[in-house]
């Protein structure tokens, strides 16, 4: 226990809570006096040593249940109470349903054919709650790596991660699953009250797992923000993911916003006016001089339109709303070098948000937009989006119109929609992605941004303030 104190400790510090070596030294010995047998009193005990800013305690206690917690609730076992017979006919239903799901393709064309490997977590998730027996440590670790959470950097991301571990446990075809084999059993003979017993069970189990598969999140995120402890606050900050800010880090950041604005404003002026001088255009020049036989030699120069026209179409989800932020913010403080921007942002579904930046400065118009769409997990559809962006907004983009994507590509398993991408694409003169995520994860679980890439001009990976800031500092290279 002396040894989870200590860790507990240093996860607060990694944090960004002051925690001095005298009041480590309190919380010990405040423990010694209450003990550990009454968990309450044990929490308050750490809460009153350790904490002294009203803005620390909701830190205190995300982090208190991951470094104290039973790793949740067991799971029970559903056989118990049924009879031999019905044991023996929840195998053969189990084995039948099964081996139906295989060649499910062969018999519905329509539905979607499990692959080996989601069908092999599917059986073993089956096998867990039928049985009572929940994951091992090794289960748990290779669906934890799976669905990235090694890569995470910050226990605000628990929710958004336990998510992803039980898709990659199979949970998202579970009910389809379940109610497949409740109606084998049912055809098999199995008495009511055995079926509803069962399948109250069952559902216990799922939410005891689904709280296992959260303690095992938290603590993984716990650990490796002790291990990798968060630098402080500084020069470094740009560098900074977006996915490991904290609201004071964001709120920092925001403030630098401006700043960088007008240094990439500086610069696009630059090109700007170098671009008013042209470059020598020498099919021109000799077309000119054609009817004197090119004495004197009249020169004639390409003329280019550096200020580019925009349309951005940005995710707002939790996973990369900072992103998006940042990027709304940076690009409207340079209004004076785009010749026109429209803008959109999507979660579940696309609305046109131009209309606000108009009204209002940059900041106060992004956090109108945050306010209007408020985040969540797990219910982005970019497809649906780009399919409601073709209906009724395609008249914002045209052969001089760049057009850029801000988000992960990650679309809930729901259908991409590249025949929408692909209308924009013909429309526009170029289309550019930014995605926030790191590049290990492109590609996995419900990411279809490598059905994406193809389709784009330039992928910038923007994980950070710097590297978005360097990306949009592109968008008025001369071209």
């Amino acid at each position: 226990m002396e040894q989870r104190i200590v860790d507990f400790i240093a996860g607060l510090r990694a944090l960004g809570v002051r925690v001095s070596i005298a009041e480590s030294g309190d919380a010990f010995r405040a423990v010694e006096q209450v003990g550990v047998i009454d968990r309450n009193t044990f929490r308050s005990a750490l809460r009153t040593t350790l904490i002294k800013e009203p803005q620390d305690v909701p830190t205190f206690e995300r982090l208190f249940p991951l470094y104290f917690g039973s790793g949740g609730p067991p799971l029970t076992n559903p056989q118990e109470g049924l009879s031999r017979e019905e044991q023996e006919m929840l195998r053969a239903a189990l084995q039948a349903l099964l081996s139906a799901m295989s060649r499910a393709d062969a018999d519905n064309p329509s539905s979607r054919r499990l692959t080996p490997q989601e069908l092999a977590q599917l059986a073993r998730l089956l096998q867990m709650l039928l049985s009572g027996q929940g994951p091992s440590r090794e289960e748990m670790q290779h669906a934890a790596q799976r669905a990235g959470v090694q890569r995470a950097t910050h226990p605000a991301q628990q929710p958004w991660l336990t998510q992803r571990m039980l898709r990659e446990i199979g949970m998202q075809q579970l009910p389809e699953a379940l109610q497949a084999l409740l109606e084998q059993l049912a055809r098999m003979g199995m008495g009511r009250e055995a079926l509803q017993q069962l399948r109250e069970m069952i559902g216990e189990n799922q939410q005891a797992l689904a709280e296992q598969v959260a303690q095992f999140v938290g603590q993984s995120l716990a650990r490796q923000a002790t291990e990798n402890p968060r630098p402080q606050a500084g020069p470094d900050l740009m560098q900074r993911p977006f996915q490991s800010l904290t609201p004071s880090e964001a709120a920092e950041l925001r403030n630098q916003v401006r700043r960088l604005a007008a240094h990439l404003r500086s610069r696009a002026a630059l090109r700007q006016r170098r671009g008013k001088e042209g470059t020598l255009d020498a099919k021109a020049t000799i077309r000119a001089n054609l009817r004197y036989a090119g004495v004197p030699v009249e020169l004639r120069f390409k003329r280019r339109h550096l200020k580019p026209r925009l349309v951005l179409i940005c995710d707002i989800s939790t996973s990369v709303r900072y992103c998006a932020e940042f990027m709304l913010h940076l690009i409207y403080e340079l209004q004076d070098q785009v010749a026109k921007a429209r803008s959109f942002a999507f979660i579940d579904h696309l609305e046109e948000i131009s209309e606000g930046f108009t009204e209002s400065r940059p900041e106060m118009a992004v956090r109108q937009v945050l306010e209007q769409m408020p985040s969540g997990y797990y219910n982005t559809d970019l497809g649906f989006s780009l399919a409601t962006f073709c209906h009724d907004h395609l008249d914002a983009v045209d052969r001089r119109t760049t057009v850029i994507v801000v988000g992960d590509g990650r679309n809930n398993y729901n259908d991409p929609r590249l025949d929408s991408f692909q209308t924009i694409k013909r429309r526009a003169k170029r289309i550019l992605w930014f995605n926030p995520e790191p590049l290990p994860l492109w590609g996995a679980g419900d990411s279809d941004m490598y059905q994406y890439i193809p389709l784009c001009d330039a992928v910038h990976q923007v994980s950070n303030l710097a590297e978005l800031a360097d990306a949009v500092d592109r968008l008025f290279d001369a071209r």
